[in-house]
C-alpha cells in the first residue's frame, strides 16, 4: 500500500514535539538518535564533523531534553515500535528520505525497526552499541540474567534519581574520567522519570532478535571494548543476523563512544561511508 502523506499540522507537530534541529549542508542527510538518558546534545562531538558534507538532523526522544510530551501519551508507549513511529513521523515531517541514520544504544534498534517498516527513509544505518536482547537465553549471551534486570527495574521504580546517580557512571565506563559519568548522570536526571521508567523497561525486556533478518538496508555495527550494556558477543550476534552488515570493534571502552572517544567514532563512521565496498559482510 503506498504511504499516505500526513496532514501539515501533524507534520509540524512532529518537528516541535521532538525538538528537531537541522543544520549543515543541503546535500545528503545524517539523522542522529541518542540513547537512553541522553538528548541530542550527546552528538555535539560527532555530528559537526559531517556538517560540510551532510545536512545534520538531531532530535530529542520523548521525555528527554526539550521534547514536548504529555504524561497522557505515556500509555501509548507499549513497545519500541512506538518509538519507531516517532522516528518515522520525524522523517515524514521533515521530508527526509535515504538518510544515513546514526543510532546509539536503544535508538540503534529503534532505527532498525523503523527501517524495516519504511526503507524509503533510510539509505544505511550506523548502530553504536546496539543490542536486540539484553537477557541471557539458551544459546545467546545478552549480558544480563532476568532476575538482575528485574531487580534493577525495581530500584529504578523506587528511586529514579538515586538509580541514575548509581547507574550512569557504570554505563559510561571510563571511571578514570569522572566528568563523563557526571554528564550522563545529569542527562539521566533531566529525563522525565515517567518516560524514563517506561523506556528502561521496554529496552531491557524487549527481544527483537527475530527482526534482524528483516532489515534490507546495509548497516555498520560499532562495538566498544568492555561495553557493560552490549558486550562483544552481542555485536557478533548482530553482525551474524543483520544482512549486509559490517562490524567494527572500537578501542573505546564503555557504552558511549560518542562522548568518550568521539574522534575514533567519527573516523569509523567516515571510513564506512567512504567505502561502499564495506557494506556487505
Amino acid at each position: 500500500m503506498p504511504h499516505e502523506s500526513r496532514p501539515l499540522a501533524l507534520n509540524m507537530t512532529a518537528i516541535a514535539r521532538n525538538n528537531v534541529r537541522m543544520h549543515g549542508s543541503a546535500g545528503k542527510t545524517m539523522l542522529f538518535a541518542h540513547g537512553f538518558g541522553g538528548d541530542q546534545n550527546m552528538w555535539r562531538l560527532v555530528a559537526p564533523a559531517f556538517a560540510h558534507e551532510y545536512r545534520i538532523v538531531v532530535f530529542d526522544q520523548v521525555g528527554a531534553g526539550r521534547a514536548r510530551a504529555e504524561r497522557s501519551e505515556l500509555a501509548g508507549y507499549v513497545s519500541l515500535e512506538r518509538y519507531a513511529d516517532d522516528l518515522i513521523a520525524i522523517c515524514d515531517a521533515a521530508g527526509l528520505r535515504d538518510v544515513v541514520y546514526v543510532g546509539h544504544s536503544v535508538s540503534a534498534m529503534i532505527g532498525v525497526l523503523a527501517a524495516i517498516r519504511r526503507p524509503d527513509c533510510f539509505s544505511r544505518l550506523v548502530l553504536i552499541g546496539p543490542s536486540p536482547c539484553y537477557l541471557n537465553e539458551p544459546g545467546y549471551h545478552g549480558g544480563f540474567e532476568r532476575q538482575d534486570i528485574l531487580a534493577m527495574l525495581e530500584q529504578l521504580d523506587a528511586n529514579y534519581l538515586a538509580w541514575s546517580r548509581m547507574m550512569a557512571p557504570a554505563i559510561m565506563g571510563n571511571l578514570d574520567r569522572p566528568e563523563l559519568g557526571a554528564e550522563l548522570t545529569t542527562g539521566f536526571c533531566n529525563f522525565d522519570p515517567a518516560f524514563a521508567k517506561r523506556l528502561a523497561r521496554l529496552t531491557f525486556l524487549s527481544d527483537n532478535r527475530g527482526d534482524l533478518p528483516r532489515l534490507r538496508r546495509p548497516s555498520l555495527i560499532l562495538q566498544c571494548t568492555d561495553d557493560p550494556i552490549a558486550p562483544e558477543p552481542v555485536g557478533d550476534y548482530m553482525h551474524a543476523h543483520l544482512p549486509g552488515s559490517t562490524l567494527r570493534k572500537l578501542r573505546a571502552t564503555g557504552h558511549c563512544p560518542n562522548l568518550s572517544a568521539p574522534e575514533e567514532t567519527v573516523e569509523a563512521i567516515r571510513a564506512y561511508l567512504l567505502d561502499p565496498g564495506s557494506e556487505p559482510r
